[in-house]
């Protein structure tokens, strides 16, 4: 199910899942495939978590998935604290 959510990139994908089962790792890998395979530029994907936490380790995998910090990622954060001016 997690290589489905990672792969499906023709619309938005809602994971829910208990704690330790691999959301963060998935999702993460999704924001790394999107935007390695150039299916969406940082500035059109909006990921948004619930935890301050969440938020850090997905920045995070997604900059050594990457190789580098994509410019910041504004668009990756948690409800509160995505700059809408981004």
């Amino acid at each position: 199910m997690q290589k489905e959510a990672v792969e499906e990139v023709d619309g938005p994908v809602l994971v829910l899942a208990g704690a330790g089962t691999g959301k963060t790792a998935a999702l993460t890998a999704r924001l790394a495939y999107i935007i390695g395979t150039g299916k969406a530029w940082p500035g059109q994907i909006l990921a948004v978590t619930f935890t301050n936490k969440a938020a850090r380790e997905m920045k995070e995998r997604v900059g050594m998935l990457m190789g580098e910090a994509v410019e910041g990622m504004p668009w990756l954060g948690t409800f509160h604290s995505i700059d809408r001016k981004s």
